[in-house]
């Protein structure tokens, strides 16, 4: 039962991982991503903010990455964090 719910919360944080990097494709800058940004637009990929819009996305990412760090089955500080890192990450 544990390890279905810990599969449960890799599944939340790679989704809210992915919505926040499709965010961030539109929001950043070349300089703040490291990376090219507006690339999905560029190649006309569907993505979670062109379905839901910005403002959507940002509450769902919220919305799935609380879920999956109240899921977590032990309070544990180091997880917690390691999550907000990737889902709140700006790069």
């Amino acid at each position: 039962e544990e390890v279905s719910v810990i599969e449960k919360v890799a599944s939340d944080v790679g989704i809210a991982f992915q919505i926040r990097d499709d965010i961030l494709d539109v929001t950043s800058t070349l300089e703040e991503l490291g990376k090219p940004i507006h690339s999905d637009d560029k190649n006309e990929k569907t993505t979670y903010v062109t379905l839901k819009g910005l403002k959507q996305a940002e509450k769902d990412v919220e919305e799935i990455s609380a879920r999956a760090i109240a899921s977590l089955p032990y309070k544990n500080v180091f997880l917690t964090e390691l999550i907000k890192s990737l889902v709140y990450r700006e790069k």
